[in-house]
């Protein structure tokens, strides 16, 4: 296949912050214009009955629910943990919460640099302990975790440590997920030129995770882990032209493995970033929908 023309088409709705003068303040600009083409990229809001801002101990949160009582997904943004928000998958929490019938609980974890490992893994454990306890109108008994690219890597390092607690989850969702400190799949070489490359994904490492030996530890590095089994029934999502693609379906087959039941779906033609951009891409809703599917599957017992 080739690269879809609605991922070209889409490549040119965000503005691009300057390529030269102070890193910092790119990335701010680059935050900035991420929210910014969110109406263009992801579409309108769908409207729920339930969509509240929540301080889960500390950490902002948004919730979103069609029906009381509900399963719960906890969703953990992409974004090289330096950038994205609540704001950046609104929409798409939104699809997933209509079509699953399933609650979604946004997670606004601290970024990087001004927050480097492990803030972003503690906010993340800080909401899931707070869903367990707290009466937000969901069934938390009924709990998968998932994210988008480093969202992703912070949803299964999460599983496992649940799993390691004895409190494993019901399910995760992984969606073109970042999971090789190293970056040493060979789909960099191949792919590097349709968004994401070595060069800024390391950077995005060497941001969140500042000391290589932590980098090598398996709470940032889930292939270091040791075992796998146990971990929860996973959804696997990759990208034809994702520079990360090779290490989604490595990850996929290690699961396998393990003894843990795996789908993994690629899909053709699109690139790192496609699932969100729902208002320009067809796959986008293919795959939120897809999501969705999974997660009432799993979920609804």
């Amino acid at each position: 296949m080739t690269l879809n023309p609605q991922v070209t088409a889409a490549d040119k709705l965000r503005r691009r912050p300057p390529a030269d003068g102070d890193p910092y303040e790119r990335l701010v600009q680059s935050r900035a214009a991420m929210e910014e083409a969110v109406d263009l990229e992801c579409g309108p809001a769908i409207p729920l009955p339930v969509v509240v801002d929540v301080d889960a101990d500390g950490v902002p949160c948004r919730l979103y629910a069609t029906k009381p009582d509900a399963p719960l997904f906890i969703y953990l943004h992409g974004g090289g943990w330096c950038y994205g928000s609540i704001e950046t998958v609104d929409r798409v929490c939104r699809r997933i919460a209509d079509r699953s019938g399933c609650a979604v609980l946004s997670v606004g974890y601290r970024l990087a640099p001004e927050h480097v490992f492990p803030a972003a893994l503690d906010d993340v454990e800080t909401v899931i302990s707070y869903a367990r306890k707290s009466d937000m109108g969901v069934d938390s008994t009924r709990l998968a975790i998932g994210g988008d690219s480093a969202g992703a890597q912070l949803a299964t390092i999460a599983a496992r440590r649940q799993r390691d607690a004895a409190m494993p989850l019901d399910y995760q969702v992984l969606i073109y997920p970042a999971l090789d400190p190293m970056t040493a799949a060979e789909s960099y070489e191949e792919l590097g030129e349709y968004g994401l490359d070595r060069a800024s994904m390391k950077l995005a490492w060497e941001t969140y995770v500042p000391d290589l030996m932590q980098r090598l530890t398996p709470d940032v590095a889930i292939f270091a882990t040791a075992d796998l089994a146990g971990m929860p029934p996973t959804l696997i999502i990759t990208a034809e032209y994702d520079a990360l693609r090779d290490e989604g379906a490595d990850y996929a087959d290690a699961l396998v493995t393990a003894g843990v039941s795996v789908v993994h779906t690629r899909y053709m033609g699109v690139n790192h970033g496609f699932a969100r951009k729902l208002a320009v891409i067809d796959a986008a809703r293919a795959a939120t929908d897809q999501v969705a599917s999974s997660l009432r599957a799993a979920l609804t017992f």
